[in-house]
């Protein structure tokens, strides 16, 4: 029970997200679809937060002494993940986040996809579902690269 909790955890850490969560718990032994439920749950907990207060709070700290520059930091990748995500997405906002979300590359997750709904203004509903859905396509890559799908498919594929 104690695993699943640390699989929770994890999975609310931002840059580490359900993306380490999965992988810690097929190298803990945890049975898969569990852990993948309570990493999705956990990944999107601290969505609406994030969506609702983070970019606030950014801005009012942007200035501070101590945290200026961390808070700048932020500031700049998610209006820089959220213009590039609009200038390839055009209409297809949505779904541009939903993939921005669901790829497992480093920077590319539920957080940063919810500060840069946030700053473009998208709306709440529709941010929450695209990042969710990011999240469960995410999970999937994730279960599947952790429990070896890709590693026999290379080795079927592999000149011999």
């Amino acid at each position: 029970m104690l695993n699943y909790f640390i699989v929770f955890l994890i999975s609310m850490v931002p840059l580490i997200e359900l993306r380490g969560a999965i992988p810690f718990a097929v190298g803990m032994g945890l049975d898969l679809v569990p852990s993948y439920i309570i990493a999705i749950i956990g990944n999107m907990l601290p969505m609406p937060i994030i969506y609702l207060f983070a970019r606030k709070v950014l801005l009012w700290g942007r200035d501070k002494k101590y945290i200026g520059k961390f808070f700048t930091f932020c500031i700049e990748k998610g209006e820089k993940g959220g213009k590039k995500l609009q200038q390839k997405a055009g209409r297809g906002l949505f779904f541009a986040l939903m993939i921005f979300v669901g790829i497992p590359l480093p920077g590319t997750g539920a957080w940063t996809g919810t500060l840069a709904a946030s700053f473009l203004d998208m709306d709440f509903k529709s941010s929450m579902i695209a990042v969710f859905c990011g999240v469960v396509l995410a999970g999937i890559i994730m279960g599947l690269a952790s429990a070896g799908l890709f590693g026999a498919i290379g080795a079927i594929f592999a000149p011999k």
